[in-house]
């Protein structure tokens, strides 16, 4: 049986790191949900008790984006709207589709993904974002947490990191924005998970309060390198989230 000390020793230290990539990115879970599992905790506590610290560590980073003026917060609150939907449509979706048939789909679109990011320099930076019109940023934005709130509610892994490509690609947000309106859809997408988890009490607050303390370090940290650093920063991060998922749906498999 592993001593309360040695759990917190380890999983608040890759909490922190899931927090600082999580700020950058998104897909800190790939990082924060193992930690947990591997300190012996078991699965249905460590997904809420994950949940809780997300939450309070993705408020920081949310607050600090919206604080340095990076979050478009109307369509940041619209498709985190649609992220609702979205998520209790794909949790529905669990119960008829087999997510091995997304998880093929992801071996297929994910390197895809990467190679387009390496090879193309200048994706997300000022210099090539365009502007689109408010009230089509408005529908697209209700689309964009609609379609990957459905991806959240029925598989998960990523969310963040997709949020952010779609604001890049679709609406035509620079990086550091992308990141900053992502933080929001996610807080409210997390925010309704922790309820449900709450409320069955699957949170173990003594082990999510240290480690809240640690995500919201991790992420006031890394949400300070994406505002000050931008796009050349954010973008290996993206790429490293990218593999890292890839390795876990491969890892899955075997």
């Amino acid at each position: 049986m592993i001593s309360f000390k040695v759990i917190l020793l380890i999983i608040c230290p890759l909490v922190f790191i899931a927090g600082f990539i999580d700020a950058v990115a998104g897909g800190g879970g790939l990082v924060s949900l193992p930690a947990y599992l591997f300190a012996g905790v078991p699965i249905h506590i460590a997904y809420g008790t994950n949940k809780f610290a997300n939450c309070i560590g993705t408020g920081m980073a949310s607050a600090k984006f919206l604080k340095s003026g990076n979050i478009k917060l109307k369509p940041a609150l619209i498709s985190a709207a649609g992220a609702l939907i979205g998520s209790w449509v794909g949790a529905q979706l669990v119960l008829l589709l087999d997510e091995k048939y997304l998880q093929y789909s992801l071996m297929i679109i994910l390197p895809i993904v990467a190679i387009f990011l390496l090879f193309n320099r200048n994706f997300g930076q000022d210099t090539n974002i365009k502007e689109v019109p408010i009230r089509k940023l408005y529908i697209l934005s209700f689309i964009i947490g609609l379609i990957i709130g459905v991806y959240d509610g029925f598989f998960g892994p990523g969310t963040g990191t997709f949020l952010v490509l779609a604001f890049t690609s679709i609406c035509g947000f620079n990086m550091i924005t992308a990141s900053g309106n992502a933080k929001i859809v996610n807080l409210a997408s997390n925010l309704a998970a922790l309820v449900v988890y709450i409320l069955n009490g699957k949170v173990s607050f003594m082990i999510g309060i240290p480690a809240a303390i640690f995500a919201v370090l991790g992420n006031y940290i890394g949400a300070h390198f994406a505002i000050n650093k931008g796009s050349k920063f954010i973008k290996p991060v993206i790429i490293l989230v990218i593999s890292m998922l890839f390795i876990k749906i491969i890892v899955d498999f075997i």
